[in-house]
Order: C-alpha cells, then structure tokens, then sequence
C-alpha cells in the first residue's frame, strides 16, 4: 500500500498514538505547585478576614441565640432552658413599645431628611465649582467628630433653660422648646445629632456613584433641550440606584441601632425620665447591664434583629419601585444611544 492510499481526500488520517519523536509531556511537581498556587492563593488571602469574622462575629451571635433561650446566669457561665419565654416577657412589656415608638420616630425624623440632604449636596459638588477639594474634605469633618462630642455640644445647645437654640428662639419672639422634656421635640434634637453626623458621610458616598456616570449622557441630554432637573431625574437618579440601596441599608441599619446620640442627651443616660427618648438598643443596655438578665437582653437583641431586617426588606422594595429599571432603560439607555451616535458622525466627518 502507497502513501497516497492511506490519504482519505488528499489528508492523511491523525496518528492514533503519538509520534515517537514528541515526547509526553509529565508535569513536574514545581509545576503542580505553581498550578495549585494560581487555584488556592485568592482564597489563602481572603481567609484571614473570614476567620476573625467568624471568631468576633457568628461565634458571639450563636452564643447569643443560644442565651435568649435559656435564663442565663452570667456569674455561673450556665443557665437553664426555657424556651421562648424571654421573647415573650419582652413582647409583654410597655416599656418595650415605648421604646420602639421612639427608635422609629427618630429614625424617621433622621433618615429621611439625611437622605434628600446627601443627594442634594452631592449633586452640588458634583458640579464644576471652586475649591472642591475643601468642600468634599469639609463635608465629612462631621463624621471624624467623636459621638460623644457631638452629644456633649448638642446637648448644652438644646438645653432647656440655657441652650443656644432656646436663647434664639426667645429673641425671635416664640416660647421656650422643652427639649428634653416633650417626646417629639427630643427626637427632632436627636435626629439633628444623627443628620449633623452622617449627612456627609452619604453625599460622598453618593458624590463618587454620580462621578462614576459617563459624561456623554449629560452632553447628549443637553442637546436634546433637557434641562438640569430632566437629567438629574432621567440619567442621575437611575444611575443611582443601587448606591441609594446600599445607602438606605445602612442608613436603616444604623438608624435602628441607634445608641450614642440619645445616651449623651442628659446627664444620666437613662432615656428621659420618663423614656420620652428611650430606644431599643438603651433598653438593652438597661435590661443587660441594669438588671443584669443577659437572657432578655439577648431576646431583645434578636427582636431587634428581625425588626431591622423586615425594614430593610421594605426599604430594597420600596427603592426599587421609585426608583425603576424602567426610568433607567428610558432615560440613560437613551442617552446613551444619543452620545454612541453623536460620536460615531464625529468619527464619520473625520
């Protein structure tokens, strides 16, 4: 038999072994190694993060899950199971209510303000004016303040008696505000603490996710005639959107949390005299470190768990359906096809 007959259409059919003269190739164990290093490596890096997360962080979780079943004696290290009857003490206090009440009031009064105020300041610096640099560095002095200054200085200016806000509003002709006395004028004084604080911290958080949107939307929108709130509400807002998710998140989080600005409002920490300030995380503490029952502190904790999480659920909700994917797709995507075809007749003139 002839080369040309071992050809099928003029090519001649792969060998089924290989050549002798090409030999396997066998992986040395440097290479194994090299290999193994590239696949485990990323996770080698990560590890250290995960396992002090899980040592100061799901460890003292599940410690506490366990604890708010049972009553805990805390001397002893031991305590004895009694299943939901420390949710149910709690449910049943009025103390308890009361101090829901408040923590939604003053979370009301401090994130909704604090959130329209960070959009509006960082869609200011966002624009080209003078000294940025100072104006974005200026905006979060306040954050850099330490709580208990902040409640120090805001406590001696909503003084009843001799406070700065008092003084002014006696010179403008209005009674006295009894600050610390009346339950909505303390949470109005409180919020202000919060907004004072964190206002700041979100516009620079919102002021990078608006530096992130492509120039070529906002050119191509001002050619079509629209003006500055059309594409604020048609090209920055939708753009938006998931950095207002993770801003409302943590701004429920930490609203609901809320713990240094109404324990510095008196003198005695206690949540007004007769718990016109008092929120979940002061009754907490009470209930922790004033009666010394770790088991409904505990229960309490986990209530405030599953209070924090059913509200975030609705803000992510509530988000996303004013702030819709189709706003996005019908204001930015055209945009963004006005600036595609813009660039494609300055390339065609070229």
């Amino acid at each position: 038999m002839t080369l040309q007959d071992t050809r099928v259409g003029g090519r001649q059919p792969a060998p089924s072994h290989p050549s002798p003269d090409r030999p396997v190739k066998v992986l040395s164990f440097s290479h194994r190694l090299s290999r193994w290093d590239l696949k485990l490596s990323p996770y080698l890096y990560i590890s250290p993060f995960f396992l002090v997360f899980a040592v100061v962080g799901l460890f003292p979780i599940a410690y506490t899950a366990v604890i708010s079943f049972m009553d805990w004696d805390q001397v002893r290290g031991s305590g004895t199971f009694i299943g939901f009857d420390q949710y149910a003490w709690i449910l049943g206090q009025a103390k308890f209510w009361v101090a829901l009440r408040n923590t939604f009031s003053i979370f009301l009064l401090s994130a909704i303000p604090q959130l329209l105020l960070a959009i509006y300041i960082a869609a200011a610096l966002d624009r080209n004016i003078r000294s940025k640099t100072f104006w974005r560095m200026s905006t979060l002095l306040p954050y850099v303040v330490a709580p208990v200054a902040v409640g120090l200085i805001f406590n001696a200016m909503f003084a009843d008696k001799s406070g700065v806000i008092n003084q002014l509003i006696t010179t403008l002709g209005m009674p006295e505000i009894r600050w610390h006395v009346d339950a909505f004028s303390s949470h109005l004084a409180i919020a202000t603490m919060v907004n004072y604080r964190w206002t700041g911290y979100n516009a620079l958080i919102l002021l990078a996710a608006m530096q992130a949107i492509p120039r070529d939307y906002y050119e191509a929108a001002r050619v079509d005639g629209a003006g500055a709130w059309r594409q604020f509400w048609n090209i920055t807002l939708p753009s938006l959107k998931p950095t207002l998710i993770f801003v409302i998140i943590t701004s429920t989080i930490g609203g609901l949390q809320i713990f240094e600005e109404p324990r510095m409002f008196d003198q005695y920490g206690q949540g007004g005299p007769d718990a016109q300030w008092l929120t979940i995380t002061l009754y907490l503490y009470e209930i922790g470190w004033g009666q010394w029952n770790f088991g409904r502190a505990s229960a309490l904790a986990w209530l405030l768990f599953m209070i924090i999480l059913v509200i975030g659920i609705i803000n992510l909700l509530v988000t996303r359906t004013l702030v819709r994917d189709e706003g996005s797709r019908g204001g930015q995507s055209r945009a963004e096809r006005r600036a595609r075809e813009r660039a494609a007749r300055k390339e065609a003139r070229r």
